[in-house]
This record gives structure tokens, sequence and C-alpha cells, in this order.
């Protein structure tokens, strides 16, 4: 085993990613005085409801998550946000490492719809991590294992979340549907000269509050 410290010191959005991109800025300590020639880690990624408070708003558009506010005493469990690799250079003593991670809108992820419904505040996570590290020690090279209880938390502000999806996909949000709810919304929006999607979706709505009242 080898004994690194993990921190997680800030998280930022990647303005030049291809895709939607947060960047975990890490700080890695190693106690001993060994020099690590390389490290390979693996970093899980997972949010932690149970850490904030949530607003009654909030608790509504979670419902689909955690069911019931009554129930969250035993629904509101961790969820998968991601699992990453880094490789780590050689240092001594402590370095720093910036962790690309791969951010989705697609509200069937449950992370992307956990994110989605919050209003403000900060988003609760821990990284886990496992992986080889590659020490030089006066006996010469040696590789071990990042022991299993290696983590780090974090308190990621929503702001910084809705600041990456507004730059990729401004004031705007996706769904993913059926082939044949994809062409049943065709037909509803060509036989009403509907121009975009979005109206197709307010008419539709428009019509199902008329029907209740």
């Amino acid at each position: 085993m080898t004994e690194l410290g993990f921190t997680c010191l800030d998280v930022r959005p990647d303005p030049f990613a291809a895709s939607p991109t947060l960047v975990f800025r890490l700080r890695l300590v190693e106690p001993e005085g060994n020099r690590v020639q390389a490290a390979v880690l693996r970093c899980q990624i997972r949010v932690e409801p149970r850490r904030r408070h949530y607003t009654s708003r909030e608790a509504v558009l979670l419902g689909d998550l955690f069911g019931d506010p009554s129930r969250w005493g035993s629904t509101l469990t961790a969820l998968q946000f991601a699992n990453v690799s880094v490789t780590v250079p050689g240092f001594t003593g402590v370095t720093e490492v910036d962790v690309p991670v791969p951010v989705t809108y697609d509200l069937e992820v449950a992370a992307a719809r956990y994110f989605a419904a919050l209003d403000d505040g900060e988003i609760p996570l821990i990284l886990l991590f496992s992986g080889t590290v590659f020490t030089r020690t006066p006996q010469g090279l040696s590789a071990g294992q990042v022991p299993w209880d290696r983590e780090a938390r974090h308190r990621l502000p929503v702001a910084v979340w809705r600041e990456l999806m507004d730059h990729y996909f401004p004031g705007q949000g996706w769904l993913r549907l059926d082939r044949e709810t994809l062409r049943e919304l065709d037909r509803f929006k060509s036989a009403r000269a509907l121009p975009t999607w979005d109206e197709t979706v307010r008419a539709l709505l428009a019509q199902t509050r008329e029907a209740a009242g």
C-alpha cells in the first residue's frame, strides 16, 4: 500500500472542451518522502444527497428520484456521477493535477436530473480513489496500490454546473424520447404548422391545462 493523501481543491468548467466537462483540481501528498515516479489513478465520483437541505420546490422536482420527502430517510441514497482515470507525473512530497470529468445533460441520467432540480447552494460530492503508484525508495523502484479508503469530499456550487451547461446549451435542456413518440409529436407539430419543438410541447401543455379545467 502507498500512503497517498488526496484533497479536492476546486472544480471549474472547461470552456474549450468538445463537450461539457468539469475540471477537478486535486492535491496529492506523499508523506514518507519517497519519490513518486508516476501514479495511475482511478476516481469514482458520487453525489451525497443527504449532505444538503432542499427547498420545497427542489423537493417536488426530486420526487422522481427519491419519492415523497417523508420517505427520504431511506431513499436519499448516493448517486453515481462519474468514473475517470488520470496519470499523475512524477513528484516528491506534494503535487497538483487536473482531472477532466465529462458531464451529461441527459435527464434520463440520475445525477443530471439531480443537478437540474437544484436552484442554488452546493452539490455534495465524494471522490473515491484507487490505482497504482510507482515510487522510488532506497531499495529501488516499487509499485503499490492506493489504499481502498482514500477519498476526498468537495461541495460543488450549483452555479458552476449551471455555468457549464449554459455555455454549451444556453437556456436549454434535453429529453430522450421513444422513436414512435417522436413521430406522434411530429404529426401533431405538422398538423398545426407549429414552427419549433418548443412551441409544440407548449401547445400540448396548454391542451392539458384546458382539459383539466
